[in-house]
């Protein structure tokens, strides 16, 4: 059985990912619990270590000899850079990332395995492409991922007997993002505005539309790049559905789910720059390379959240955490 450390394993990708393997995998979980709940691991059969992947020693106490490491620490969006939050958005996400691909090659793991983003194509021409050329960073947290990818270009030059693997997720929802707040992605946040009876808020007409990916195929893709052959070398993927949908239309979907009408509220876009119209992946390379095939349809991804949903506790919290 292979034994896999996963960074922000108590996240909300990296949570899943554990519970939907934990019978494959021998799985060690890292967290500190900046976005992560211990909750999300409730029904995982995994070893927690409590810590912070910036800290070498923490990762230490993970232990060693992993046969693949899955780097979901961090920083994971834009808004996370604003204020307060600048100097620690880049040492959360670079110094991280840098003690992880070190610790995962010094523990003898042949695969490292990292979340990228899908922001990183600006509004480029659609589909996007992996191939295509990357327009200047539209925020902070686009420059971090392009660290990143640049980082292990030169990292596998140097090491080419560990293979790195790169994913550019798209728009990504699904179960235990109750822990993500504010940042957690738009389509839960609707579902949880609309079960606590709120309006919800889009900027513009709605008509911007993202290719919305449920979890678990974040978790298939994973999966793939694990169980490939050794030597495949350093690796950017595309992972979506390879289809959209707008804001408009995710409304409507969320009142067939729910059985009730939402409140809508439609206000002037306050982000003037790098704001991001549509997004639309082809995911043509991963599908030929690693045999990705997307499994879950938006309806019933949505199904799942609102039937797994823990409605009390979204109806108690205050409006402030989840907008």
């Amino acid at each position: 059985m292979k034994k896999i450390l996963i960074t922000g394993g108590a996240g909300f990708i990296g949570s899943n990912f554990a519970t939907i393997n934990q019978d494959k995998y021998e799985i060690t979980c890292l967290d500190n619990f900046f976005l992560g709940d211990e909750k999300n691991l409730a029904n995982a059969n995994v070893k927690f270590v409590k810590g912070d992947a910036c800290k070498t020693e923490d990762l230490e106490k993970c232990g060693k000899n992993f046969d693949a490491v899955i780097h979901l620490a961090g920083t994971s969006s834009a808004p996370m850079f604003m204020d307060d939050g600048f100097a620690e958005g880049y040492r959360n996400s670079v110094e991280s990332f840098a003690k992880t691909i070190e610790f995962a090659r010094k523990s003898g793991a042949k695969k490292f395995l990292y979340a990228s983003t899908s922001s990183l194509y600006g509004n480029n021409p659609l589909p996007l492409l992996e191939s295509d050329s990357l327009s200047d960073p539209l925020n902070h947290y686009s420059v971090t991922k392009k660290v990143y990818e640049d980082t292990s270009k030169c990292y596998h030059k140097v090491y080419p007997e560990m293979d790195i693997f790169g994913f550019r997720f798209m728009s990504v929802f699904g179960k235990n993002e109750e822990s993500k707040g504010k940042y957690a992605n738009i389509i839960s946040q609707f579902l949880w505005d609309m079960v606590r009876d709120r309006e919800i808020v889009i900027y513009g007409d709605g008509e911007q539309f993202r290719d919305f990916t449920n979890v678990a195929d974040i978790v298939q893709a994973l999966t793939l790049a694990i169980e490939t052959p050794e030597n495949f070398g350093n690796k950017i993927y595309n992972v979506g559905r390879g289809e959209s949908m707008s804001l408009n239309e995710i409304v409507t979907t969320l009142q067939k789910v729910i059985g009730k009408e939402a409140k809508v509220k439609y206000i002037e876009n306050p982000v003037k720059e790098g704001y991001i119209k549509g997004q639309h992946a082809d995911i043509t390379k991963i599908s030929n390379e690693l045999g990705f095939s997307p499994k879950v349809s938006l309806i019933d991804g949505i199904t799942e959240i609102f039937e797994n949903l823990n409605i009390e506790r979204i109806k108690e919290t205050s409006s402030e955490d989840f907008r």
